[in-house]
């Protein structure tokens, strides 16, 4: 099959690398344009950039497909695609591009549609304390992820499973279920479902606005926010007049009952909330190292009692 494929972070790597695998055709991919990262504000080039351009596949990175339709949708008609694959690209497509390939645009979604419609379904699916989520292949529509459903993977949530953890396990189950898709679609064996408009639930994009941790919250709510945000924003929290950001934490109990924010316990940093307590094992330090909290102890012993900001 004929395909251009359009994504930009590593979750949509993984399924470019599915796509060349099963000997499908890549014509061209489109990604973000490079971004500046580091100290040194560097232009870096997406994974997908990288990846299709060791493979000498062509690669277009248009500012906004909305204000370039026309001179883009002449090259894709060029390329003569049987379907385009959208994962993770960070753009809206325009109806001239959505129309152009024989069997419509399909999209790989971190989540089991209707639910969490949006930017960031993988992360409120762990912010929230599901149990499952998933993967879902749909053909696009100019709704934002509002096409009908194509195939579904439900996937069970490891408790002590980060966000980027979860993310990582999902891209290759994404990967997969497209491969299977388009050998669906290419057979005429896949009947598009109409999504439920009646279940629909919104995953908003992440902002750093979210990374402050409330320890006034349950503690299994404060489990589930650190684990959620974690690698990006990034929980945090105050200490000593400094930041702490929070990556990784354990569920102690959800019952207890002391002042929220207190250090209960300084030799594994086990910290009260609204009700319950949970205990911090992968932090931060402002200016410093990512490491286990046991690690950070050791250079910066806390005494029982003190508060979190």
């Amino acid at each position: 099959m004929r395909i251009v494929f359009m994504g930009t972070p590593d979750f949509a790597l993984v399924s470019l690398k599915a796509l060349c695998d099963a000997g499908h055709e890549v014509a061209a991919v489109f990604t973000q344009t490079d971004k500046p990262k580091g100290r040194g504000n560097r232009l870096c080039a997406s994974p997908v950039k990288e990846y299709a351009l060791k493979e000498g596949i062509t690669v277009y990175q248009p500012a906004s497909l909305k204000r370039e339709t026309a001179e883009y949708a002449g090259i894709i008609i060029s390329l003569q695609p049987d379907v385009i694959v959208v994962v993770a690209y960070g753009k809206l497509l325009p109806p001239e591009i959505l129309n152009i390939p024989r069997l419509g645009c399909v999209n790989v979604h971190g989540s089991l549609l209707p639910s969490y419609r949006g930017a960031a379904p993988i992360q409120w699916t762990v912010i929230n304390g599901d149990e499952y989520g998933g993967i879902t292949t749909m053909l696009m529509s100019e709704k934002m992820d509002a096409g009908d459903i194509l195939l579904q993977q439900p996937v069970k949530l490891d408790f002590s499973e980060t966000a980027s953890e979860y993310y990582q396990r999902l891209s290759h189950v994404g990967a997969e279920l497209l491969v299977k898709t388009l050998s669906g679609l290419e057979k005429n064996e896949i009947a598009p479902i109409k999504q439920d408009e009646s279940g629909v639930s919104l995953a908003p994009v992440l902002t750093r606005s979210m990374s402050r941790i409330s320890f006034d919250m349950p503690a299994e709510r404060v489990f589930h926010m650190i684990m959620g945000l974690s690698d990006w924003p990034c929980a945090e929290c105050v200490i000593d007049g400094k930041k702490l950001k929070i990556y990784r934490c354990e569920l102690v109990d959800r019952d207890s009952c002391h002042a929220p924010g207190t250090v209960l316990d300084s030799q594994d940093f086990t910290v009260a909330c609204g009700r319950g307590s949970v205990r911090l094992t992968e932090v931060q330090a402002e200016g410093g190292k990512r490491m286990p909290a046991k690690a950070y102890l050791l250079g910066h012993p806390i005494k029982k009692g003190t508060v979190l900001e």
